[in-house]
């Protein structure tokens, strides 16, 4: 954790977790942000949000993690959260065939909603029940290859991969954002030969002190 107060950040990044009801995405989400899990959790009705203040490579990076709704029914309503993420975990259940095969569809909500250059991670979830795994960890592996998704197998019960999890996607997205700020910086500049200035803009695209979402 940063050791500044939560108020005091470099950057804020919207990072979404997407994929079916079940899956484990609301546990994901208080393990990372608050190390709990509990066995009793229910279904997110629409949209929640929590916040976790973190460094990376000498930053104070704010993420704002998106808990969607995995329902049929408030896929109108989810779709509106995607605009402005700038990371996503795309999970599924490893003991549950079903979870897996919809991936493609949550895939395409994402590219068609969310940031161009979205940082997305693929999540084999529940990996504590691995004597009832239905899909295979190559089997996800081919996947995120096939699709040029980052992917770990996590529990968020044993809080396996979860830090890693975040922590890769914010490093990979914070890397992005300060190559583009460097360019950016480098046309202002008139550096010969770099080409047009690129905006960093845009919401929680990675601006310093601001997000696309109120915290």
């Amino acid at each position: 954790m940063a050791s500044r107060i939560d108020s005091e950040y470099d950057y804020l990044f919207k990072i979404v977790l997407v994929g079916d009801s079940g899956v484990g995405k609301s546990n994901i989400l208080s393990r990372f942000t608050r190390n709990e899990f509990s066995l009793e959790s229910k279904s997110t009705i629409g949209v929640e949000f929590a916040t976790r203040t973190l460094e990376v490579d000498g930053k104070t990076i704010k993420a704002q993690i998106w808990d969607t709704a995995g329902q049929e029914r408030y896929r109108a309503i989810t779709s509106a959260y995607y605009r402005g993420a700038v990371g996503a975990l795309l999970v599924y259940d490893i003991t549950k065939n079903s979870t897996f095969d919809n991936l493609q569809r949550w895939l395409h909500e994402l590219r068609e909603h969310a940031d161009a250059n979205i940082v997305l991670m693929l999540a084999g979830n529940k990996s504590d029940l691995n004597h009832y795994r239905a899909v295979s960890e190559q089997d996800g592996q081919s996947f995120a290859e096939k699709e040029g998704l980052l992917f770990l197998e996590t529990s968020a019960l044993e809080s396996y991969n979860i830090e890693n999890a975040f922590h890769t996607v914010l490093t990979d997205i914070y890397h992005i954002v300060s190559k583009k700020a460097l360019v950016a910086e480098e046309a202002a500049l008139g550096v010969p030969g770099k080409g047009t200035a690129i905006n960093v803009g845009g919401g929680a695209s990675g601006n310093t002190k601001k997000g696309c979402c109120s915290s």
